[in-house]
């Protein structure tokens, strides 16, 4: 099972305030890892600038982040100095000629927003280099985008294609359900956060596990099959592959509603203040009359009015509910 110790030196974060990497120094530290474990050392990298000191460093694989990755501009930009600083055949053997390693593989993350496209576009623009890709599902803001990774696992099914359960969720207690998911949508592994004592990681701690909790989570997986390839994937993928989009739109459907219930008691508030009733017949029949238009507009299959109707009718009395 090939084992990739991975570690952020330099971390794209929201804020300035926050840990930003070690940065340049924290280089070495890979090294003396990828010596003393034997184990082949990865990081992020998010510049040409990163990539030529990676590279230096010895660094065997690239990832590019879910930030990097909503620019098509910056991994253009780090696919060229992925060529300017790898190893190529040389027409002069000086050495101001001498160029770092090439790297063994290249990760790309799907972007923070939730476009096929734009991700196998990424893939494209990292494969001119010659390096080996491997896109990594990350999900977006911290829930599976499992639609998004179907279509790119669909279009491009021979580029190997890894799951990031800690940054899916943001939750350590939900990482070892996701991982269930690599068998049963034929994955090829996993890029897991792990941390000896999470609570004091300087980011991310939230979703990080331990390395205790790493073990026990990969033991049953690798009990059955290996992270390396699935040589043969599991009858049914694709029914699994549909299954987990459902999932994701019903999770998506709750969420739409328990925002609306929420919304639904500050206006009951509003309306308490104002001395107007919770019922407001004009504008639920205004509502209600647009969602069935709407539904029958629909690219593809429509939405029986009918059905519109029954949904509105079970969503409005709750959210009159929420205003009393």
């Amino acid at each position: 099972m090939p084992f990739i110790f991975r570690a952020g030196v330099w971390k794209p974060r929201t804020s300035p305030h926050t840990f930003q990497g070690a940065g340049e120094v924290a280089l070495e530290w890979l090294q003396e890892v990828k010596q003393t474990v034997g184990v082949p050392v990865a990081t992020e990298v998010a510049t040409p600038e990163h990539v030529e000191a990676a590279l230096k460093a010895g660094v065997d694989y690239l990832w590019i982040g879910a930030r990097s990755s909503a620019n098509p501009i910056a991994v253009e930009a780090i696919a060229d100095a992925i060529d300017r600083f790898a190893e190529r055949p040389l027409r002069c053997k000086t050495v101001s000629t001498i160029r770092p390693a090439s790297p063994v593989g290249l990760l790309i993350k799907n972007p923070v927003n939730a476009d096929a496209q734009l991700w196998l576009g990424n893939i494209e623009r990292l494969e001119k280099t010659g390096v080996p890709v491997i896109a990594v599902h990350r999900g977006c803001n911290h829930q599976p985008c499992w639609s998004m990774a179907h279509a790119v696992r669909t279009a491009r099914p021979e580029i190997p294609m890894l799951l990031d359960p800690s940054h899916m969720s943001g939750d350590a207690a939900q990482v070892p359900a996701l991982m269930a998911r690599i068998e049963e949508l034929g994955l090829n592994g996993a890029m897991i956060e792990v941390h000896c004592d999470p609570k004091a990681a300087l980011s991310d701690n939230a979703q990080q596990i331990t390395p205790k909790e790493l073990r026990d989570t990969l033991d049953p997986i690798l009990s059955r099959f290996s992270l390396v390839s699935l040589i043969c994937p599991p009858e049914g993928v694709e029914l699994n592959w549909l299954r987990a989009e459902i999932d994701e739109l019903d999770e998506t459907l709750l969420d739409s509603v328990a925002r609306r219930m929420e919304v639904s008691r500050r206006i009951g508030t509003w309306k308490k203040a104002h001395g107007i009733t919770p019922l407001q017949p004009e504008r639920f029949q205004m509502v209600l009359d647009r969602l069935k238009a709407k539904g029958e507009k629909r690219n593809g299959t429509s939405v029986p009015a009918t059905f519109v109707e029954q949904l509105w009718n079970i969503i409005h009395e709750q959210s009159l509910r929420e205003q009393e």
